[in-house]
């Protein structure tokens, strides 16, 4: 008699009233609307405007969904084409099936879009979004827990999840590893911060740190599933996956580190709002120097103007921040 175990929900769907909500799906908007939160205080903590990582969002988000359904709809094809399926079934995405690979991936092509709009560079962005999209992921993995799936090999620990009986599983205890990679995540998410305080780390290697970090727990993970995976030599394909990642992501710390070292200083510039009024002044100079000159025999005039000039000369830090607005 097994004393101890993480019960399963015997539903992943709650209904209210004639509007359903799925387990999985609440787990993945809890997740996105912290991280939302989390990567707006970030950013603004290092001199962005706030509302900025809500406009880059609104490109990565559909983007990322997209690209995570993408690849496990490629990766896992024989669900829903061939005999006996249904393609319709690959849009259920509130059924379960995203990966996390293909909705960084993807998503960072959304990001882009959106930081071109804003006139700002990737890498910052990114690097303030790594440790909230870890804390998604921690969130994200329960949805695992609501749909009963995921899960690793049988085990007879205290900790172990309970699994009914449904189609293509089996009633049994296994390791919850749903439970491991979200307390996992939540690991990366502070060793991230940790590291970006203590060395200052910039110019994207905060995001390169959670991605390696990220892949070397899903290795081990992965290793443990015994849910339906292609392999390769041996291996799951998600594993491989991981090991690739995780080492273009350490071979990018080691080349950026020293091909710019430290962080940015500034991660929005501001726009030139003035120029208008900056077009405006010239031009009422250009219309001044067309007309008479005036009385060139008043000293104190000329002496005024001379200071002014002089004045502004001495004075190149102002000068060079007003145009760096632009």
């Amino acid at each position: 008699m097994d004393l101890a175990y993480i019960p399963s929900p015997s539903t992943g769907v709650l209904h209210l009233g004639p509007l359903p909500l799925r387990g999985y799906a609440f787990a993945i908007l809890v997740g996105l609307f912290i991280a939302l939160w989390i990567v707006n205080r970030r950013w603004v903590a290092r001199g962005g405007k706030p509302g900025t990582t809500t406009d880059i969002a609104v490109w990565a988000v559909p983007f990322g969904l997209v690209g995570g359904r993408l690849y496990h709809v490629i990766t896992d094809y024989e669900l829903y084409f061939g005999e006996g399926r249904n393609w319709v079934d690959a849009f259920k995405i509130w059924e379960g099936g995203l990966g996390i690979w293909g909705a960084v991936a993807l998503g960072a092509v959304g990001a882009w879009i959106g930081c071109r709009r804003r006139g700002i560079a990737l890498p910052p962005y990114a690097d303030a979004l790594a440790p909230a999209l870890a804390i998604a992921q921690a969130f994200g993995r329960w949805g695992n827990w609501f749909n009963q799936e995921l899960y690793g090999k049988q085990t007879d620990l205290p900790w172990a999840l309970k699994i009914s009986e449904g189609p293509n599983r089996e009633a049994g205890l296994y390791h919850p590893t749903f439970l491991y990679e979200s307390l996992w995540c939540l690991g990366v998410a502070a060793l991230v911060i940790w590291a970006e305080r203590r060395f200052r780390l910039g110019h994207g290697r905060v995001f390169a740190l959670y991605v390696a970090a990220y892949c070397a727990g899903r290795a081990w993970i992965e290793y443990m599933r015994v849910d339906e995976a292609h392999h390769i030599l041996g291996l799951r394909l998600n594993l491989w996956t991981a090991m690739i990642i995780f080492v273009l992501a350490v071979v990018y710390l080691v080349v950026s580190s020293r091909v710019r070292p430290g962080r940015e200083e500034i991660v929005e510039p501001e726009k030139d709002a003035d120029a208008p009024e900056k077009d405006a002044g010239a031009s009422e100079k250009d219309a001044d120097a067309e007309e008479p000159a005036g009385d060139d025999s008043d000293p104190v005039a000329v002496t005024a103007e001379a200071a002014g000039t002089a004045e502004k000369a001495e004075d190149p830090v102002s000068g060079a921040a007003k145009d760096g607005r632009g």
